[in-house]
């Protein structure tokens, strides 16, 4: 039997929540954050004297090693570093040898495949502001992405497609950008799950979600500052277009993540709560119950400001 939430005032019971968590996975209900290595948690999902070095907290030991101590806790995290690069063979080996077998992993798919133009920002070098020639390009994502993470493909969850905004120079309309997706997702090879997030709310179209279920790819219900509510997104009579379901809660509507991350950091308590967002959580929660389907849902520190925190008023009876 589980016992009360808060052991003390001011605690955290990180045993009650992994064993609320656990029993969720029995249901096929995978819940976790976004990223782990956030010092923010020290003192609830982590425990610092994990981390000294001579007697001093040392944050390399701690970013090199928290994602063990972080699996004692939740069944499953969306890594979002896979946007930012092609992982090596060698990385992944190094990751997946962190969690148990039974932990799963969700993956943004490298932005080489899915940014279209991009943006014109120094991180991009000579690339910013140009035309992406990689975008939607199936041979790139099975040769560089999923044939090394193809050993673990029991441990990976889902991959996730997250499109950002875009302009007119980008598509004209949600058709001319299906037009670029349907041959895409088609050609998908068949051993992972796949799921698509667009930061379009446009898109959110009853083509838009015929072209997902005809591949049987998932929408992701995302919170995002420029995205409808998640309440309004699971509403959408043909928003479920797969055999299980992705949400990715990540912003308050009309907030932008530069203003989350200044005002929330170093995200170690909610500062800013969503009810609106937990019930969304809640619904998506019970009809993966009701249809007995898989569920990966995923939180973000910038949602509230504290994921773990969030999560646990999710779970909690």
């Amino acid at each position: 039997m589980v016992g009360p939430l808060f052991e003390e005032p001011g605690g955290f019971d990180r045993d009650g929540l992994a064993a609320r968590l656990r029993a969720l996975t029995e249901e096929r209900i995978y819940i976790g954050g976004s990223s782990w290595k956030y010092e923010g948690w020290l003192g609830q999902i982590y425990s610092r004297d994990r981390y000294l070095s001579r007697g001093k907290f040392s944050r390399k030991m701690f970013e090199a090693e928290c994602l063990k101590e972080y699996a004692e806790t939740f069944p499953a995290v969306c890594g979002d570093f896979a946007f930012y690069q092609f992982p090596t063979e060698e990385f992944w080996r190094r990751l997946f040898q962190q969690t148990p077998r039974h932990f799963r992993f969700a993956f943004k798919v490298p932005e080489q495949v899915t940014c279209k133009v991009f943006p014109a920002h120094a991180r991009y070098g000579p690339q910013a502001g140009r035309e992406n020639e990689g975008f939607l390009d199936v041979h790139a994502l099975r040769e560089m992405f999923l044939r090394p993470l193809l050993p673990y493909r029991e441990q990976t969850a889902v991959l996730i497609f997250e499109f950002g905004a875009f302009g007119r120079r980008s598509f004209e309309d949600l058709s001319a950008f299906l037009d670029r997706l349907h041959p895409f997702l088609a050609a998908l090879p068949k051993e992972f799950r796949y799921a698509v997030e667009v930061r379009n709310p446009e898109f959110l179209e009853k083509d838009y979600f015929a072209c997902l279920r005809s591949h049987g790819v998932a929408h992701v219900y995302n919170a995002w500052s420029r995205m409808p509510e998640l309440r309004h997104q699971v509403a959408i009579p043909d928003s479920a277009t797969a055999g299980f379901q992705v949400c990715r809660a990540l912003l308050r509507r009309g907030r932008m993540y530069e203003e989350a991350v200044k005002s929330f950091a170093p995200y170690s308590e909610v500062q800013d709560p969503n009810p609106e967002a937990r019930e969304s959580m809640r619904v998506l929660i019970g009809r993966a119950r009701e249809n007995k389907e898989f569920l990966f849902l995923f939180v973000n520190n910038r949602l509230e400001g504290n994921a773990p925190t969030t999560i646990l008023s999710v779970v909690e009876p």
